[in-house]
């Protein structure tokens, strides 16, 4: 048997782009046959819905309202949720984060100044993992791609916020050049999409008891499948990076590398 999780979901307790509240995805996502879904609120450096002058005590507590709603829900209905979130950096290159809590988070005020090699590396002290989100996105509010090559556990490979399936195939070959763990995750905003969008997602061979077991299969490379349609991954020789772009290595410092080297 074959256990589905959505990685990537925002709530509107937390994240400012969001349309629903956390308890409103739990019926949805139950129907649909998912096991369980991880809140992943934008954080302090993305597109946070909290003020940023609020003492760091205060703004944990809310930021994490949108996680515990959905769990409150998810308990009474029968759906597991867990922890991470989504941090930003630059207003660029974005980062799920899994496997820590609101306690970690509470002693470690100073994870809003972190770089990606400090992000990493203390989220990987603390026993949580690191997978970069979307990395070939190219929109409007996006400068450049930045590619942190070194910096990661794994890369998000297919995103429902894509219209351009490009994005995702060109995730797919970097995340298989890399040799890194590869997930899906549906990027949801607006429960009502559970209906109408298509879902995306990850199967595990075992049901998760916590987010330590995500952290666990994610290290080890034990995603079952993922839940996504396979022609976002088919490559056809004219897909490109349109804006600047950059890679970064495992001291965060940009390498002379050029994207194509990570792709074909």
């Amino acid at each position: 048997m074959a256990y589905l999780y959505e990685t990537h979901l925002h709530t509107s307790e937390a994240s400012k782009c969001a349309v629903s509240g956390a308890a409103e995805y739990i019926a949805g996502y139950k129907e649909k046959g998912y096991a369980g879904i991880i809140v992943t609120d934008h954080f302090f450096n993305g597109n946070c819905a909290l003020s940023r002058k609020l003492p760091w005590e205060d703004w944990v507590n809310c930021f994490c309202r949108g996680y515990e709603n959905a769990k409150k829900e998810g308990d009474r209905q029968g759906l597991d949720v867990f922890f991470g979130w989504e941090e930003t950096f630059d207003g660029c290159d974005d980062y799920l984060v899994f496997g820590l809590d609101k306690e970690w988070l509470l002693e470690h005020p100073e994870a809003r100044h972190w770089t990606r090699e400090e992000q990493y590396r203390k989220v990987r002290d603390g026993g949580g993992c690191v997978i970069q989100a979307h990395p070939f996105r190219q929109r409007h509010y996006i400068s450049r791609v930045i590619l942190s090559s070194g910096c990661v556990d794994g890369v998000e490979v297919a995103n429902g916020g894509h219209d351009d399936a490009s994005y995702d195939a060109l995730a797919f070959r970097y995340a298989q050049k890399l040799n890194k763990p590869m997930i899906a995750g549906t990027d949801i905003h607006d429960a009502s999409a559970i209906y109408y969008d298509e879902l995306y997602g990850i199967y595990f061979d075992k049901k998760l008891k916590s987010i330590a077991d995500f952290v666990d299969m994610i290290l080890n490379n034990n995603v079952a499948s993922i839940r996504a349609d396979d022609y976002r991954f088919c490559l056809h020789g004219h897909e490109s990076v349109k804006i600047p772009w950059e890679i970064r290595d495992e001291n965060d410092k940009v390498t002379n590398k050029h994207w194509k080297e990570l792709i074909y």
